[in-house]
């Protein structure tokens, strides 16, 4: 089964319904609410944010019913991850956000130190006042996930370290690689035809076939040199090389696996296209806590990069793949228009 194909998850119970997050989410959440949303009978979305701090000013509660809402889910459950004093204001919160956007709260649960406790249930033969133990192990779900292709990391720390920089002598020989292409770009603008005004047409047709070339090693499970790396990333600062590479990447495992690579060799000044490209197709195969580490990375170190200010505001606002369907179509009217500042005190979450 492919990354664009979700498992279906057999739930029967709370403690079903917890240990499903992780695969739900693509990690551990801890200090966190995570919204389960589900049309009918069936789970289609699950969306997590930090727990606010006591004296924070960021609340994801009502930024959370509204991504759900988004879904055209008709329920959700709430479940706090954390200690009751964090937990408890923050899902009565999220409860009542929820109801007031029209959804149907089917349960809330408080996960803390291994056991489960419903905010909801007051029947103690089901419910018990000092909680339930929970033992993921003891569920089949976490078995179907992994079958199914799932992964569960031990936390989002371990999400951010899959985007993150490689150092040591992967770095060394990356600055050497990118001192050699801009050497590799210079020659080529130099040898430019005098009708080729300032060498458009040569630089493009370079990145093309440098675009081109990637994907289709990636896809036969080939991993690009050094060089390679370094030519590709600095093409694609140029625009028109990175929509080329945009308009021909989508949510297969190989797109994934050649944006992460190609982002982690990249020198931080070349970071912002791979970056958002990988968040794209992220995007695209549902793997939403991916493409937002990988945006984070991006507008970290490029804020005024348009592409990742774009994709991270359909991120946050739950847009899902389906709404802009054949999207991008680069060039057409409208895609940067989309594009909005971001709130200074945005919480954080992972869709």
């Amino acid at each position: 089964m492919t990354s664009t194909d979700p498992p279906r998850l057999a739930v029967r119970s709370p403690a079903d319904l917890i240990a499903a997050v992780p695969y739900l989410l693509g990690f551990h959440p801890a200090d966190s609410v995570v919204v389960v949303a589900m049309r009918g009978r069936r789970i289609t979305f699950a969306a997590r944010a930090d727990l606010p701090e006591p004296a924070g000013e960021a609340d994801p509660a009502r930024h959370l019913a509204a991504v759900i809402a988004r879904q055209q889910a008709d329920s959700a459950t709430v479940i706090g991850y954390g200690p009751p004093t964090r937990v408890t204001p923050a899902v009565d919160a999220v409860r009542a956000a929820l109801t007031g956007a029209g959804l149907a709260v089917l349960d809330a649960l408080r996960v803390t130190d291994g056991r489960w406790w419903s905010y909801v249930c007051t029947e103690p033969e089901c419910c018990p006042p000092d909680g339930s133990p929970y033992d993921p192990g003891a569920s089949a779900v976490p078995a179907a996930a992994v079958l199914a292709g799932q992964v569960a990391l031990p936390d989002r720390a371990a999400l951010v370290a899959q985007v993150s920089p490689l150092g040591g002598p992967v770095r060394v020989a990356m600055r050497r690689a990118t001192a050699r292409a801009e050497r590799r770009l210079a020659d080529l603008l130099d040898k430019a035809p005098r009708e080729d005004l300032l060498g458009g047409r040569s630089l493009r047709a370079a990145g093309v076939t440098a675009v081109r070339a990637a994907l289709r090693r990636q896809r036969r499970g080939e991993r690009l040199t050094d060089d390679e790396v370094a030519w590709l990333s600095l093409l694609l600062t140029h625009l028109p090389i990175r929509d080329h590479a945009w308009d021909r990447t989508d949510g297969r495992d190989a797109d994934i696996a050649l944006w992460t690579d190609v982002l982690r060799r990249a020198e931080p000044e070349l970071t912002a296209a791979p970056a958002s490209l990988l968040a794209f197709a992220a995007w695209r195969a549902g793997q939403g806590a991916l493409a937002a580490v990988a945006l984070e990375r991006a507008l970290t170190e490029h804020p005024d990069y348009t592409l990742a200010a774009l994709l991270d505001d359909l991120l946050r606002r739950g847009v899902p793949p389906s709404e802009l369907d054949g999207w991008p179509a680069v060039g057409a009217a409208g895609v940067v228009r989309r594009r909005k500042r971001r709130p200074r005190h945005r919480p954080r979450l992972d869709l």
